[in-house]
């Protein structure tokens, strides 16, 4: 479930910043989903995002005297939580599947409503997979950050530390190559 951006997460941090820990309780509740979805794309394991989420929500906090007033918090917070999460990555070196794991999860809302359509959707998923594991890593990173989280451009370049330009471009190029590789796919089935 996304969670909209309102005048009052800005209102929050203005007050988190001058102390209120009410204030910024309330932020941490109200990213919190978004943030452990972005570590755990990037660590691929609950326990490493769950632990990377909370060091980050610490990090962010003691960090608050440099959040820049009229600043989107969304943003700034979960460029946090992606670098927090990346050294988490690091420090316990899995390369593993990352982001792919997450999209083989079913969610209550995607539940198709026959066998059939159980199978064939799980068909779809596997090949969009295998064709996602075929891009470099950039391009999985982008496709995972705007289609998997649904972030905006904006917040995919803040957690991929690139301008939004960037962004547009990689997920163009990402999405192209994507399409060559699910083409290649179904060339060889």
């Amino acid at each position: 479930m996304r969670r909209a951006v309102t005048s009052d997460d800005a209102k929050l941090a203005e007050r988190a910043k001058g102390g209120d820990t009410a204030a910024y309780e309330k932020l941490v509740r109200g990213y919190q989903e978004v943030a452990f979805r972005t570590a755990y794309l990037i660590t691929g394991d609950a326990s490493e995002a769950e632990e990377a989420t909370q060091e980050a929500f610490v990090k962010a906090y003691r960090a608050l005297g440099r959040f820049r007033s009229g600043a989107r918090f969304r943003p700034w917070l979960l460029a946090i939580v992606a670098n927090e999460a990346r050294n988490q990555r690091r420090a316990a070196t899995r390369r593993a599947g990352l982001f792919l794991r997450v999209a083989r999860e079913d969610t209550p809302e995607n539940s198709p409503s026959s066998p059939e359509a159980a199978v064939l959707a799980a068909e779809r998923r596997e090949e969009l997979l295998e064709a996602l594991r075929g891009l470099r890593e950039e391009a999985r990173w982008a496709i995972a950050c705007r289609y998997f989280l649904g972030l905006s451009e904006e917040e995919t370049a803040a957690i991929l530390g690139c301008a939004r330009g960037t962004v547009k471009s990689r997920l163009s190029r990402a999405m192209k190559g994507l399409r060559a590789e699910i083409a290649k796919e179904g060339d060889a089935g």
